[in-house]
């Protein structure tokens, strides 16, 4: 449930195209969540039919994660020697958990020890503050953070994704970026004037766009060649696996044509083209074989009526609180039932789900759609991100379930069981998301207030690439021009062909024998997040060592990491992801460490 609130409703504040603040629109909020919940909820049950059934095996989905998932359920429950492995994994996750919990929170009340380490700083001031060359890459954002969180999600990206994030972190904000700056194409925002800190500058500037003679920072030029190709990369892979859709389809109509030229048969008629669509079906026997029995399917009344009521409930929602016609509400919870297809067969193949691509491909369709139709800007973008929440939103959820039937068809657990399951998490979900969301924009609204946002002095824990890409992208579809420097735009071009030809060349070349040089190609979605985020390389240094550490472990202690490291990787992730909704209410109680903590360590501090 989290992706529209990392995205596309920050992006809607910072524009203005919600109200005062975001405890004031929960209402609205919880309306959204529950389209996408519900509508992804209903409509992901005939998806585990088609992926996890019918096309298994012709497409060699693998389904990466789910088959981790359930081997680790089944070895939990295992008994003997296998019972006694399973506490030992429980354990390692648990500790895991447990540390990177305490460590968020407590390193909040000394971020410039515990936390953040700006070593460049440190030897400014320690050398008499003669070297400027350490202050200026302090300033380009080269430190070392201590996040348990994205050190366990290089654990689990692996090591292309994250030196490719590195290595466009390397070029954005310690090679080009500089350059851009030395000849005048860019520029930097003082953030001291006078005193020992004196040099002091930020790159990270968002504002003064629309004023004359603005020159962008380094930041808002990167901006759209990151956005470039993470539109461009993930439209490219949705043509090429347009055929996925198109397979299913075809599939869907032969079958369909077997069972009535049967019936046709058994009555003594016939008619050619059904035997002959029938006769392409592909034989039952060549399918994965479905354990689960007629009385354990979910009912097709149940999840049709679903579909139908919340599609339809979408479209009111969209008309009486966000002002959007009726119909483009309920092709966006079409376009999120077409993108489901794509995410899941990334992610069965892969084990990445381009979320991004869809939710880009539904930004670029609405302003489309908007485009030259009488719409205010402010009007096509509220559109153009509401409609894109919904899409990217009913996507995410319904890939998700599907991956969730995957693990269930290995443990042999009957499916409508799962589904009601998995309806009672999604109506939890749909209070609880929206409250945590409310929570923290309350905690922190350097993410969400447009004037925090753009002043360069705001110190933000979060730096929010995709409301940012969501933002910008919302801009370009719904403006006749776009305020960008010449140079920014000619580099953009050229980003979106190579990454366009990149996807080409791995798709239609790189295969059989060759496939597996794809690894040494560059991962255009985590250079395109590198570009989004700023001059800034902590998330980009915590990914590549977590990356390094489980290459080192899984090469040399292949068993002990395949019994620990997901786990603890894990437990990594959720101590921080808990430990930082703590932090969001001591926030709110003003005990955190923006009250009661030191800034020792931290640049510009006394």
């Amino acid at each position: 449930m989290a992706g529209i609130f990392v995205a596309g409703l920050p992006a809607m504040y910072q524009l203005g195209l919600m109200g005062a603040n975001p405890k004031e629109d929960f209402g609205r909020i919880l309306a959204i969540t529950v389209v996408c919940a519900l509508f992804g909820l209903f409509a992901a049950v005939p998806l585990r039919k088609f992926f996890v059934i019918n096309v298994a095996r012709e497409l060699n989905l693998v389904f990466p994660s789910p088959t981790a998932t359930a081997v680790a359920i089944r070895s939990m429950h295992a008994v003997g020697t296998g019972a006694a492995d399973a506490m030992k994994k429980i354990k390692a996750i648990g500790f895991a958990f447990v540390g990177a919990f305490t460590h968020i929170i407590v390193s909040q009340y000394a971020d410039g020890i515990l936390h953040d380490w700006h070593f460049f700083a440190w030897i400014f001031s320690t050398t008499g503050y003669w070297n400027q060359t350490a202050l200026a890459a302090d300033n380009w954002g080269w430190y070392i953070q201590l996040t348990p969180a994205f050190f366990g999600s290089g654990m689990l990206v692996g090591l292309n994704a994250a030196l490719s994030w590195f290595g466009g972190t390397v070029f954005a904000w310690a090679l080009a970026g500089p350059l851009l700056v030395k000849y005048g194409e860019c520029a930097g925002q003082p953030l001291v004037e006078e005193g020992k800190w004196k040099g002091m500058i930020s790159y990270n500037s968002m504002g003064g766009i629309s004023e004359p003679g603005y020159i962008p920072s380094p930041r808002y030029w990167f901006l759209w060649p990151g956005v470039m190709v993470l539109v461009v990369y993930g439209l490219v892979e949705f043509v090429l696996h347009f055929k996925i859709i198109w397979t299913g389809l075809l599939m869907s109509m032969r079958r369909s044509a077997a069972t009535l030229n049967s019936r046709l048969q058994a009555q003594g008629k016939s008619n050619a083209w059904v035997e002959k669509q029938a006769a392409k079906a592909v034989d039952q026997s060549e399918l994965v074989q479905d354990f689960a029995t007629a009385d354990q399917q979910v009912p097709v009344w149940i999840w049709v009526t679903g579909t139908i009521v919340f599609a339809v409930i979408g479209a009111v929602i969209v008309h009486v609180q966000y002002e959007m016609n009726a119909g483009l509400g309920i092709l966006a919870c079409i376009l999120g039932f077409l993108f489901a297809f794509i995410s899941i067969y990334g992610g069965a193949v892969t084990d990445t789900t381009p979320l991004t691509a869809s939710s880009k491909a539904s930004q670029l369709i609405f302003g489309g759609i908007t485009h030259n139709g009488g719409h205010t800007i402010p009007d096509a973008q509220r559109i153009n991100l509401i409609a894109g929440n919904i899409a990217s939103g009913t996507a995410s959820v319904a890939s998700d379930l599907t991956s969730d039937f995957r693990v269930g068809f290995l443990l042999r657990t009957p499916p409508r069981l799962q589904f009601y399951a998995q309806a009672i998490g999604a109506v939890v979900a749909v209070f609880l998301a929206p409250g945590i969301f409310v929570l923290f924009m309350s905690a922190y609204p350097c993410v969400w207030d447009p004037k925090l946002v753009n002043d360069p002095t705001t110190v933000c824990p979060f730096n929010a690439p995709s409301v940012f890409a969501w933002k910008a992208v919302a801009e370009a579809v719904t403006q006749p021009t776009l305020p960008i420097s010449r140079s920014c735009g000619i580099f953009t071009i050229v980003m979106g062909v190579v990454s366009a030809l990149q996807a080409v060349l791995k798709h239609f070349f790189l295969t059989g024998s060759r496939e597996k040089y794809r690894n040494y190609l560059p991962n255009w979605m985590s250079i395109g997040v590198a570009w989004v985020l700023g001059a800034d390389s902590g998330y980009a240094n915590a990914v590549m060592m977590g990356s390094i550490t489980a290459w080192w472990w899984n090469k040399w202690f292949s068993k002990s990491f395949e019994s620990y490291g997901i786990g603890i990787a894990a437990g990594l992730i959720a101590g921080e992801g808990l430990a930082g909704v703590v932090n969001a209410a001591l926030e709110l109680g003003e005990v955190s460490g923006s009250f009661k903590g030191t800034s020792v360590g931290i640049p510009g501090s006394y």
